[in-house]
């Protein structure tokens, strides 16, 4: 089984459709599939510091990796996508659909441009999609709904990573679809004991990420409690800027900037409590769930995104979005409170095991095989 996996966005800037795409090619790897990730990539040099002037990774991507361009900053569902929208990457999908031959074309967010369109278009085989974005902002479907109705035939299954992405796509992808959730790796071993007692927030320095929130937080919790704050995600200068112009102390705050799995997973694991103040715009609890994985629990902005994967007093605290005293009170109550933060830790790594990208990826295969039965068939026939 040969598989496709389009995504329109850039391997050198990380986001959540990214880490999701990188962590389905490696389950179906581990499966025995031939996955490739086709999308973007930024190499380092002048140019892409002038279009991308933000921490990125620009080494050269694992060897599963297609990459097919640049990518630019394109303002979508109040978030900062980098975007592939060169017209030579359509050139070079093509070359890709004539090299590799894939038996079954997986593409996340199919209205993205321009990959995502010209793939439905172009793709020699049966089309999977998936459907990540939720909220009443949703960037480009509308738009693709008017310009690429017809492309929609194109589909042969239909996924959405919850229930709220579903309902968003349903108007503009059509339906049915089939609600798979974003999948974590499991690492081998998680304890919520022997913890360090800082707070880790996991995001990039955008409005829907709520770190103005948890900045507004902070000095509070670092008083009573002496905790740390970990930021990973946001790059540095853009923190100290947002600190600059909004008057926020960074005492007790360490900037992290981007870190690799293994880093990330070691910062999860040491640390006692997983922020995630988001303001809304949040499909799917990723961040939680990968904070659960490593036996940490969260204290949660109360959206439906993260209410669907955090049980309240179960796994952590869920608050109101955006209010400040309820964060800092819930952060300050769960470091003050050993027991129940190793009880909740335990819960968590429990709760993980649901979303383990070994089971999901077993599901996705038995989808491929099913759509490329048929083809394979007429091929025999042939």
């Amino acid at each position: 089984m040969k598989v496709g996996i389009v995504v329109p966005y850039s391997w050198s800037f990380w986001g959540g459709v990214q880490e999701h795409a990188d962590h389905q090619a490696r389950a179906l790897r581990r499966l025995g599939a031939d996955a490739r990730i086709i999308m973007g990539h930024d190499p380092p040099g002048r140019l892409t510091w002038l279009l991308h002037p933000k921490q990125g990774r620009h080494t050269r991507p694992p060897d599963y990796v297609l990459p097919v361009g640049r990518s630019v900053i394109v303002p979508a569902n109040a978030s900062l996508p980098n975007i592939i929208l060169s017209p030579q990457s359509m050139l070079r999908m093509r070359r890709i659909w004539e090299e590799e031959r894939f038996d079954v074309v997986h593409v996340h967010e199919p209205f993205a441009p321009v990959m995502g369109p010209y793939a439905l278009a172009s793709a020699p085989c049966p089309v999977v999609v998936t459907c990540h974005s939720a909220g009443e902002r949703l960037g480009w479907f509308p738009l693709g709904k008017v310009l690429w109705r017809v492309l929609v035939e194109r589909i042969d299954h239909r996924i959405a990573v919850s229930d709220s992405a579903r309902r968003a796509a349903e108007p503009y992808v059509g339906g049915p679809f089939e609600v798979i959730p974003n999948g974590i790796d499991l690492p081998p071993e998680a304890d919520p004991g022997g913890r360090n007692g800082n707070v880790v927030f996991i995001g990039r320095n955008e409005p829907r990420k709520g770190l103005p929130v948890i900045l507004r937080a902070w000095p509070r919790v670092h008083a009573r409690t002496g905790a740390r704050l970990r930021l990973v995600g946001a790059d540095p200068l853009s923190v100290r800027w947002l600190a600059r112009r909004q008057g926020f102390s960074l005492e007790g705050i360490d900037l992290l900037g981007g870190l690799s799995e293994d880093e990330l997973t070691a910062e999860l694991q040491a640390a006692s409590l997983l922020a995630a103040p988001s303001l809304g715009g949040e499909s799917f609890g990723m961040v939680l769930t990968r904070a659960f994985s490593c036996a940490t629990p969260v204290v949660a902005s109360d959206i439906e995104g993260y209410a669907q994967v955090a049980d309240h007093d179960e796994t952590g605290i869920l608050v109101p979005p955006g209010d400040v005293d309820a964060l800092a009170a819930a952060l300050v109550e769960l470091l003050e409170d050993e027991g129940r933060r190793q009880r909740l830790g335990a819960a968590a790594r429990e709760a993980a095991k649901e979303y383990s990208w070994d089971r999901i990826g077993r599901q996705l295969l038995e989808i491929y095989e099913r759509l490329a039965a048929p083809v394979e068939a007429v091929r025999a026939a042939a």
